[in-house]
């Protein structure tokens, strides 16, 4: 399971100034001897190896539809090929990459319907987390979490100034309330799906917020998103299950729009990830 450390791995790593390359959520830096395994563990290094990957994959450095050179990437990575390989095989899960019919890898593009379908599909777990946090009760711990992190939200948004600093900092810590929101719903399985569906390409909670940055109304969105977050957490703690439901599940048309724009805009510079994504007809 995630931890909310890591939360924001998708998201701060996705963006390089203001782009987005995935990660709820800080870069990860290279060992410098991938092969050795006395201080990093196995999984460590297959874990970074993946991460980095994808941020690759999403950065635009390898085109959608190209095929993934194995051994190009070792050497560009520095990590030896079994790292690699489970790095590839966890990206395939993810969806990000696909096999092909004669064995190895290629980059994925997707249709504008498969995102639109993947964020409605957070949007209902999340919705359903909601009640289930609403008609269960919650652990007054994890409310307290979600309310510090809304207030540190709150603290970014009303800044003097909105620059990549403020932008960055809303990234992290909105993936860090997306993961709180799970918790509360005190569901271990519920946890796990939403933490699947968020791993799916670009369906995580900030996948699309690097679309506002260079928005004149960019902080009135994102003000408009803050407040469907403290709207959920009230109608959780009055225990109204169909509301925060509902909440949430308009809280993912926001992503919606966003995706809309991203694709029909000219938005490929801050997010060249958006060059896998193809348009409806």
């Amino acid at each position: 399971m995630q931890s909310r450390d890591d939360v924001g791995l998708e998201d701060e790593r996705s963006l390089k100034g203001k782009v987005m390359t995935v990660a709820t959520s800080s870069t990860v830096s290279r060992p410098e001897d991938p092969g050795a395994s006395g201080q990093i563990g196995s999984e460590s290094v297959q874990v970074r190896a993946q991460l980095q990957l994808r941020e690759m994959i999403l950065a635009g450095e390898l085109p959608g539809g190209s095929r993934i050179a194995e051994l190009s990437i070792v050497e560009k990575l520095g990590f030896s090929r079994t790292p690699i390989r489970a790095a590839l095989m966890r990206l395939e899960q993810e969806g990000l990459i696909e096999c092909l019919p004669n064995g190895g890898y290629a980059v994925r593009t997707f249709s504008e319907r498969d995102v639109s379908e993947a964020i409605e599909l957070r949007g209902t777990i999340e919705g359903l987390a909601a009640r289930l946090a609403a008609e269960r009760g919650v652990a007054p711990v994890v409310m307290s979490e979600a309310r510090e992190c809304l207030k540190l939200i709150d603290e970014v948004l009303g800044r003097q100034s909105f620059g990549d600093e403020e932008f960055s900092a809303y990234v992290r810590l909105n993936g860090q309330f997306h993961v709180l929101l799970g918790e509360l719903s005190g569901s271990p399985f519920m946890l796990r799906e939403l933490e699947r569906v968020a791993s799916l390409p670009f369906a995580s909670p900030s996948a699309f917020v690097v679309v506002q940055a260079n928005s004149p109304e960019a902080r009135n969105m994102l003000i408009v998103a803050q407040d469907q977050h403290g709207q959920v957490l009230e109608a959780i703690e009055r225990r109204e299950g169909a509301r925060a439901e509902a909440i949430m599940r308009e809280h993912s048309r926001i992503a919606q729009r966003n995706l809309r724009e991203a694709v029909r805009g000219q938005q490929v510079a801050q997010m060249p990830g958006v060059r896998l994504i193809r348009k409806r007809s």
